[in-house]
């Protein structure tokens, strides 16, 4: 097995790692790149952008587009490094110590890398017609801020009837298959009191302690789910999660706040209903806002959806589970308490399996790197599952 990823492979990750796609950001100037890359051996490609047009996801398929796809899917946006203290600089490609260093090797842009570099050969297969699949290769926008951009691409491959045989998407898992992980759902809340001088606290309704309370609230229900909650023995956090993230609020130390906002968060196993640790913050909400409005008829408390993420969980005997078994040399495959677009394209009957270079733990750090032997693992493992999918001649 090799320990060094093909020149290709480092020349496009190179590349790739040049593009600031910070979610916040545009990713077309790296899409429009892509898309020159696949022109320059024969592939069309597809865009769905976003409302405003500055982003898009894109999808191409090499191959008969009649055989059902094998979609190789990742996305193309990164997290901020705002704050972080990098000894490599974020958005260029450095080598040190057997590792690639840059925001995003990791997550995700080492494994598109390997799709691409997989490129003309695949092309080469697909003017001798051997593939017995189609191969998709499928990018993203904005999965970092909520998996936001693959919904248009999924709606695209549904609306052109694109058959899709599964999906592989290419977080980093060291190469081992992933085959469930939780969902992730955010939840603003918005809390109005009423301001009054500090010296004058009965007159007013501080919203930060009213926050405060429904925080405590928040904390009661995840010191619960842990204690008593269902358990999934696959996961490394074996039940479901909610914990507080932000919070923001309050003007002086001596004036009764009357705004205070936060977000909270959970993470769900497969089968779980989120939606009844938001009925239980609600309810108790509102008896908090009877309270409030005894002082200020105008005190409310509403909330806001931000993010929701559905759960992963894979099917046994579904086509691309089959080829990661395989593939990877084991049975059955990890669950992760993160999550990803797997989630959408199951939710759309997509059977899927997640695996990649690299590791989780280097994802959204700063110095964020993958290894050159998971590169090279990577590259392999294409290489494998093309042998899967073509005809022996």
């Amino acid at each position: 097995m090799s320990t060094q990823p093909s020149a290709s492979v480092l020349a496009i990750l190179q590349r790739l790692l040049s593009f600031d796609t910070t979610s916040r950001e545009s990713n077309l100037d790296l899409i429009h790149w892509v898309v020159g890359y696949l022109a320059e051996h024969g592939v069309a490609a597809t865009l769905t952008h976003n409302d405003d047009g500055s982003k898009a996801n894109l999808y191409a398929a090499i191959g008969d587009a009649t055989l059902p796809a094998i979609v190789l899917s990742g996305h193309t946006d990164v997290v901020p490094v705002d704050g972080q203290r990098w000894q490599y600089p974020a958005f260029e490609m450095s080598q040190a110590d057997g590792r690639v260093y840059g925001r995003g090797s990791a997550d995700m842009k080492g494994f598109i890398a390997c799709v691409l570099a997989q490129v003309p050969q695949w092309v080469r297969l697909a003017a001798e017609q051997r593939w017995q699949r189609s191969i998709g290769i499928a990018l993203s926008y904005d999965e970092e801020v909520g998996c936001l951009g693959v919904g248009r691409l999924i709606a695209d491959l549904q609306a052109r009837q694109v058959p899709v045989a599964g999906c592989i998407i290419g977080e980093p898992t060291n190469m081992r298959p992933v085959i469930a992980h939780k969902g992730i759902a955010h939840y603003r809340c918005s809390v109005q009191g009423r301001a009054a001088h500090s010296s004058l606290t009965p007159q007013g309704v501080n919203a930060i302690e009213y926050a405060a309370r429904l925080i405590t609230h928040i904390r009661k229900l995840a010191d619960t789910e842990a204690s008593f909650g269902n358990r999934h023995p696959l996961y490394d956090v074996p039940f479901t999660t909610l914990q507080t993230g932000l919070i923001s609020g309050g003007n002086a130390a001596n004036i009764v706040p009357k705004s205070c906002e936060f977000v909270f968060e959970v993470r769900w196993l497969p089968g779980d209903h989120h939606e009844r640790f938001v009925s239980s913050v609600g309810d108790y909400a509102a008896s908090l806002i009877q309270e409030m409005r005894q002082v200020a008829p105008e005190a409310d408390i509403s909330f806001e959806q931000l993010v929701n993420c559905p759960p992963f969980q894979s099917e046994e005997g579904c086509e691309v589970r089959e080829h990661a078994a395989v593939l990877c040399g084991c049975h059955g495959g990890d669950a992760v308490a993160y999550t990803t677009e797997a989630g959408r394209f199951a939710e759309a009957g997509i059977a899927c399996v997640v695996c990649g270079p690299g590791s989780i733990v280097q994802a959204h750090r700063p110095d964020e790197f993958v290894e050159l032997a998971q590169l090279a693992a990577c590259e392999e493992w294409l290489s494998a599952l093309q042998s899967r999918l073509v005809l022996i001649v």
